[in-house]
Order: C-alpha cells, then sequence, then structure tokens
C-alpha cells in the first residue's frame, strides 16, 4: 500500500467512526454523509493500484464499477453500497426538506466497514 493508499484508508476509517458518532448522537444526515465519504475514500484508494485519480465524485463511482466490479473484482453490491450512500449524502447534503432517520444512516454505516473491510483486505 503507498503512503497515498494508506492516508485515505486512514480517512475512511476515521470517517465511519465520526458516522457512528454522529448517529449516536442523533445527526443521521451527517451520519450518511460520513459513511459515504468513507467508501468514497476507499475506492479512490483502490483505484490508485490502476494509477487512475479523479476529482468528482461521479467519475470515481463509475471507474470503481468499470474497473472492479465489472470485471468482478469485488463483489458487485459494494457498487450498489456506493451508489445507494452516495444518493442518500445528496439528499442530506442538498434537500433541504430531505431526513436520513438513524435507521437508513446505520444501514450505510455497516455497509461503509464492510466497504472498507473489503478494500483494505485487496490492498494489503
Amino acid at each position: 500500500m503507498t503512503p497515498e493508499q494508506s492516508a485515505l484508508i486512514d480517512k475512511a476509517k476515521k470517517s465511519v467512526a465520526a458516522a457512528s458518532l454522529l448517529n449516536e448522537q442523533g445527526y443521521p444526515g451527517f451520519a450518511a454523509s460520513r459513511a459515504y465519504y468513507a467508501m468514497l475514500y476507499a475506492a479512490q484508494a483502490l483505484l490508485l493500484n490502476k494509477g487512475l485519480s479523479f476529482s468528482k465524485h461521479s467519475a470515481v463511482i463509475a471507474a470503481f464499477g468499470r474497473e472492479f466490479v465489472k470485471p468482478g473484482r469485488v463483489p458487485i453490491q459494494l457498487h450498489r453500497f456506493l451508489i445507494e450512500a452516495s444518493d442518500s449524502r445528496k439528499v442530506s447534503d442538498y434537500d433541504i426538506g430531505g431526513d436520513i432517520g438513524q435507521d437508513v444512516a446505520s444501514v450505510h454505516i455497516d455497509r461503509a466497514r464492510q466497504f472498507l473491510e473489503t478494500i483494505t483486505q485487496l490492498l494489503d
């Protein structure tokens, strides 16, 4: 694992921890957003294995699917987890009337842990 990948994985781990704390304290929208970022950072770390780096979230999500899910290198549900977390993040960050419940945030947090564990194993 390169230093840049290690830094992204560390940031992902901290994001999952922050997501848990935020959800426990009654901030599920912010928790869902942090869970999404944990997955995004892990996906970025894995994409670096192929020398790929993107500034747009949509490009990271698309490349993750193209480079790792489509060829069967990672389970397809991880791509679904990332897409669904992205959708919840957009609602919680940008939709003034949008509301993410603690149960939904908990699902994203659990998925982020699973996502991060899988990606970390591939990088080790």
